[in-house]
């Protein structure tokens, strides 16, 4: 037997493991499901994204022991950030994105490898090492998605919605009470920005500072908006000022602030129109006006 006869029956081996593991991570017993937690203890909940329901019990049969030797603070912090301002605390923690990035960034490749050689499939090295480095930016690039969402749903409710705390406060209603019957009225609308201050008012209901349960929102929003807006809350708070005249001048500023990125965005629409109009439309109408021109110029010699 030589040796590519004997590489050749070691790939197949190697394969029919890894097809075994796969099956067998995929139709686990329940008994086997119950092992699925998170390093924390906590049970995630189901997540929009199939990739990640279909990756999670993958991650904690491969990756996810491999994800808890990585020790490194930054690296760590950058994920845990990652995670937060995606709005994705729910779903999935630290470990199980370190974990996802290990499964599609290095253990895939691997798989593939193992199976062009056994299987002959025609991949070349270069294919299987750009599948894998876009694997391993994936969970990072549905992260960043994710917040990119909830920035612009942010964006078109914050005027909305200060518009209404105002109201509300000079109605009599402190700010806090105006932020709970804002919250009551957008249940079942998916609007990111009433989820946010749900969340603050459990933060403060459990403990937390208002002014701690505010930044936490600036944090797992991470936009200047609502950065600039917590800050002059906490301002008026300790200052005493009025905050019904600040909620109206925060409204105001946010209005005017969406009123220069539309015009931003439609002086951008105009500069990237300009692109197709010269590769398509231009010369298109050089051909049909010069076109006969040529033709004519061409064979009228003759």
């Amino acid at each position: 037997m030589g040796s590519a006869e004997l590489m050749l029956i070691l790939g197949l081996l190697l394969a029919g493991v890894a097809v075994f593991l796969f099956v067998n991570s995929i139709f686990a017993s329940n008994q086997d499901k119950q092992q699925l937690s998170w390093a924390n203890n906590d049970e995630p909940i189901k997540s929009k994204n199939p990739v990640i329901n279909f990756s999670r019990p993958l991650v904690h049969q491969f990756t996810l022991q491999h994800a808890l030797r990585i020790r490194s603070e930054n690296y760590r912090k950058r994920v845990s950030k990652y995670i937060k301002t995606a709005g994705l605390s729910a779903e999935l923690n630290v470990d199980e994105f370190i974990g996802l990035q290990l499964l599609w960034g290095i253990m895939f490749p691997i798989f593939l490898l193992i199976m062009n050689f056994s299987l002959q499939l025609g991949l070349s090295t270069g294919m299987v090492v750009g599948m894998g480095l876009i694997g391993f930016y994936l969970p990072q690039i549905h992260a960043k998605g994710e917040k990119k969402r909830r920035e612009l749903s942010v964006r078109a409710d914050l005027p909305f919605f200060i518009d209404l705390l105002a109201l509300s406060v000079e109605a009599g209603l402190d700010f806090f009470s105006s932020i709970q019957k804002i919250v009551d009225k957008a249940q079942g609308t998916n609007s990111v920005l009433a989820d946010e201050l749900g969340t603050v008012l459990k933060d403060i209901k459990i403990g937390a500072s208002k002014t701690q349960a505010l930044k936490d929102m600036a944090e797992r929003l991470d936009m200047n908006e609502i950065t600039s807006f917590v800050a002059v809350l906490i301002d008026a708070e300790t200052t005493g000022a009025s905050i019904s005249m600040v909620l109206k001048d925060q409204s105001e500023q946010m209005r005017l602030e969406r009123f220069v990125r539309a015009e931003k965005a439609g002086a951008r629409a105009s500069q990237t129109i300009l692109i197709p109009l010269m590769l398509f439309i231009l010369p298109a109408v050089f051909i049909i006006v010069f076109g006969p021109v040529a033709v004519s110029f061409m064979y009228g010699n003759k």
